[in-house]
């Protein structure tokens, strides 16, 4: 009776969380892609028609200060960095208008697998507190497992970050909601705003290895390449202070970790 309860619950979960793909106007192929994968893994995609940066002058970008991010980051905010952040405050919008309880948010960039959303639907039947999960990373280094889905996936919190990518990740509406509350000024890029539950008040778990992986779309940036990002860095002294807020920060997300 309990196993029959169990999967009861898993089916209402899975048919309560919504899935949304940022995807940007210009990027056909990319979301001709990634739907022909959803529809084989069985999932109903919405598409988010992503921002572009590039296109919006630095006196016009809303919520946004450029000195205090450039002091907590050691460089200026690039154009694709600042369309990715609102494409995604989009996106949350987009699923708070809807009637789903949670939502999956993605990138057009991940490779969606068969059991993607049965898989999520355990995670959060494994965790009923997270507003947040993050089912994709960089990394994972030093991750306290807190529970453990009937799938094996370990969910906790990392003591070593930041663990990069805010390609997919689940979310609840009262996550959503917090995030559009605190999330909306931009002090660091969207991937590391989305694990500082400590500052946005969320609470935010992570998955230790990956349920979803980046597809080769990925090795083509929509947001910047390696020489762009070493283009607007601080170097020297005056990179002193952003080195001391980021220890600050260290400090925070371990004891996060461990709350």
């Amino acid at each position: 009776m309990l196993e029959l309860t169990t999967a009861t619950g898993q089916r209402r979960l899975q048919r309560s969380i919504g899935a949304y793909v940022i995807n940007m106007d210009g990027s056909s192929d990319r979301w001709a892609e990634v739907s022909s994968q959803a529809t084989l893994a069985g999932i109903q995609i919405d598409r988010v028609p992503g921002v572009d940066g590039r296109s919006i002058p630095v006196v016009e970008r809303s919520g946004f200060n450029e000195k205090k991010f450039l002091r907590r980051n050691g460089r200026q905010m690039l154009p694709g960095e600042y369309g990715c952040y609102r494409a995604h405050m989009r996106a949350l919008q987009a699923f708070l208008s809807s009637d789903y309880e949670n939502a999956i948010i993605m990138e057009d960039d991940v490779e969606l697998r068969q059991d993607f959303t049965q898989r999520a639907a355990a995670i959060l039947q494994a965790v009923p507190s997270a507003e947040v999960v993050k089912l994709l990373n960089h990394r994972s280094k030093w991750c306290r497992t807190v529970a453990v889905s009937e799938y094996g996936d370990e969910i906790g919190r990392c003591l070593h970050g930041p663990q990069g990518s805010a390609a997919c990740y689940l979310v609840t509406r009262e996550g959503a909601r917090k995030l559009l509350r605190s999330a909306n000024d931009i002090e660091f890029p969207y991937d590391m705003t989305l694990e500082r539950g400590w500052k946005t008040g969320v609470s935010i778990y992570t998955v230790r290895r990956n349920i979803v992986e980046l597809s080769e779309r990925s090795t083509v940036s929509q947001i910047a390449n390696r020489a762009e990002y070493r283009a607007v860095k601080l170097r020297g002294v005056r990179k002193i202070g952003t080195h001391l807020l980021r220890m600050l920060e260290y400090a925070r997300r371990i004891r996060y970790a461990l709350s």
